[in-house]
């Protein structure tokens, strides 16, 4: 099985160019991301988003904290275009459990991508609301898990193991920290990894040897030593 690779992004300039790219299967963007675009309505900006990229899956999360205004928004976001994936913490600010709107929206068959998700337990109680039909992407945060000193590793291989059953769910390695993740997450079968943009190009140039890499790095420490005109 193929790992497919989804650019993290929300810069509309970038989306462009990353669209162009074969090895980009789809975008997600978070309120962060949007913010940090310059995004300033969450709806124009959305859509501007989509119609650059109208062929290609493309989360949109919500940002309500609450279920009532929660459903609301991802009502609405559902109805921006057909390749969209609406994006539901697995909790809300207050650490509960988004069970119910999660059942809700994908009983209409609504896309689903559950996001913020650390482990297998959580997977397991997402998989238990969930039809065998309407598609469901489970965003499992390795990187911020190992920034804490924990193996996302292990909480991978089970939720991709009790999510076997599950044709309509993918699992996808988000919050990448180095390229090398991609390779991990190909070993562990992970469905999806959501990359950012820099990222994504040290990847396409994967295939160096140790010696190019050995030559390369000597040649910057040189260069480098040039422009700073040292002398011992």
């Amino acid at each position: 099985m193929k790992t497919k690779i989804f650019c993290d992004i929300a810069e509309l300039d970038l989306i462009r160019k990353f669209n162009k790219k074969k090895i980009v299967k789809g975008f997600t963007t978070n309120p962060s991301l949007m913010r940090k675009a310059g995004a300033k309505d969450y709806k124009s900006y959305s859509k501007k988003i989509l119609k650059i990229c109208n062929n290609k899956p493309v989360s949109l999360e919500v940002f309500a904290d609450e279920y009532k205004d929660m459903k609301m928004q991802a009502l609405k976001i559902n109805t921006w275009g057909k390749n969209v994936y609406v994006k539901i913490p697995v909790v809300n600010s207050k650490g509960v459990f988004t069970g119910r709107i999660i059942k809700e929206l994908n009983s209409k068959k609504i896309k689903l991508n559950i996001t913020a998700v650390y482990t297998a337990s959580q997977t397991k109680k997402i998989l238990k609301l969930i039809n065998k039909n309407s598609k469901v992407i489970i965003s499992i945060f390795a990187g911020r898990a190992g920034d804490t000193g924990k193996d996302p590793v292990p909480e991978f291989k089970k939720s991709i193991a009790i999510a076997k059953k599950f044709k309509n769910v993918e699992i996808l390695w988000a919050s990448v920290r180095e390229p090398y993740n991609y390779l991990q997450a190909k070993q562990l079968g992970c469905h999806i990894i959501t990359i950012p943009p820099s990222t994504i190009e040290k990847i396409e140039n994967f295939g160096k040897s140790f010696n190019q890499l050995t030559k390369e790095t000597v040649k910057a420490f040189l260069i480098d030593t040039k422009k700073a005109k040292f002398i011992i």
